[in-house]
């Protein structure tokens, strides 16, 4: 399989897996949702980070040394804000409802993490053309997302009669706003990692294991907001003793299923922006979000959550997958559409596949 069509594979193989971690929250007992997202926060963002950088970059202190600290501090604080949005976005839920909360964080997400690396590192090397491909394919996602929320409320709504009641819509939407913005964070931040991936490469390790170097701070950075939310949380709940009870184990290895889904997901994600070439992370990331909506989607539907909501609902969801698709197909047609002079351009630059070195 050629290096284009395998990250694209690994593309959709990475947005199922990220769609899919959090199913093992539902067979959690006893544990309230700070007990299992602290654990899994440990997991996925420190313990497996620091973990595979000290087995497959056994040398990763010296990646940081000099200029490259810089960068990597650029990329910790950049990873300081996605972890954020995590925060952010599980509050604009509980304020907003699911379906208008993955709305407006998916859609603004998609676009912000195209746009930022666009403008910003590959803003010279656009063609009229490629700009309108990538455009057409971020407005699909955005339909689609929407769509899809359509289809969620519609379901709501036929699935329970009851109006929430307490919670202030005005500050779950700027919540969600600002989660959007912050959720793409994690892509700008792979995007200004061109620096220390070239370091890595000088030191002997191929593009894969490059990639860990680069993970470590943006994960690490990520990591931070959502440990200490958690920890207000416990403290606030008084929910740390359930720490104590019986079934820990059986909830630490659900946590450690989903930490293990997760980060294979964030790991291959990397990767195919890697095979994709320098554009990798302009194209992959809304393609990303889509395979991610696209998932969630089918789950849901085979899973009997769409059931007793009526004909209209299902046909507004499988409608808004299908602009998904039609959006993944516009970025693979965007990519096709790259001039072989840009791409031999890069070669002759020394430049790592999928990552533009500033």
């Amino acid at each position: 399989m050629a290096p284009t069509a395998s990250g694209w594979a690994l593309l959709i193989a990475a947005g199922a897996a990220n769609a899919t971690f959090g199913l093992p929250m539902k067979f959690v007992r006893r544990w309230q949702w700070e007990n299992t997202w602290i654990a899994w926060t440990l997991l996925a963002l420190v313990i497996l980070p620091v973990g595979f950088a000290g087995v497959f970059v056994p040398s990763w202190l010296s990646i940081y040394s000099g200029t490259a600290l810089h960068v990597a501090a650029i990329v910790c604080l950049l990873g300081v804000g996605w972890g954020l949005a995590q925060v952010l976005f599980g509050k604009a839920i509980d304020s907003i409802g699911i379906g208008l909360a993955f709305s407006i964080v998916l859609g603004i997400s998609a676009a912000g993490g195209t746009l930022l690396p666009l403008l910003t590192l590959q803003a010279g090397a656009a063609t009229p053309g490629l700009t309108l491909r990538i455009v057409v394919g971020l407005l699909l996602v955005i339909f689609g997302v929407a769509v899809c929320t359509i289809a969620g409320r519609r379901r709501e709504a036929a699935q329970s009669a009851r109006i929430t009641a307490g919670h202030s819509f005005t500050p779950g939407l700027i919540m969600a706003l600002v989660s959007g913005v912050l959720a793409s964070f994690m892509n700008v931040g792979l995007s200004f990692a061109g620096p220390l991936l070239a370091r890595a490469s000088a030191q002997g390790l191929g593009p894969t294991r490059s990639m860990f170097a680069v993970w470590l701070p943006l994960l690490l950075g990520g990591a931070l907001p959502n440990l200490l939310y958690c920890t207000l949380l416990l403290h606030r709940r008084k929910t740390a003793s359930l720490f104590r009870e019986s079934g820990q184990f059986r909830n630490l290895g659900l946590a450690t299923l989903m930490a293990l889904l997760w980060f294979l997901s964030t790991v291959l994600y990397g990767v195919a922006t890697q095979w994709l070439g320098e554009w990798g992370v302009v194209l992959g990331w809304p393609a990303f979000m889509s395979v991610i909506v696209i998932t969630a989607g089918f789950i849901g539907i085979a899973s009997g959550e769409w059931m007793h909501s009526g004909q209209t609902p299902i046909f507004l969801q499988i409608a808004g997958i299908f602009l998904l698709i039609l959006a993944i197909i516009a970025f693979s047609l965007a990519h096709d559409a790259l001039a072989p002079s840009q791409q031999a351009h890069a070669l002759s630059q020394n430049i790592l596949p999928g990552m533009y070195v500033r």
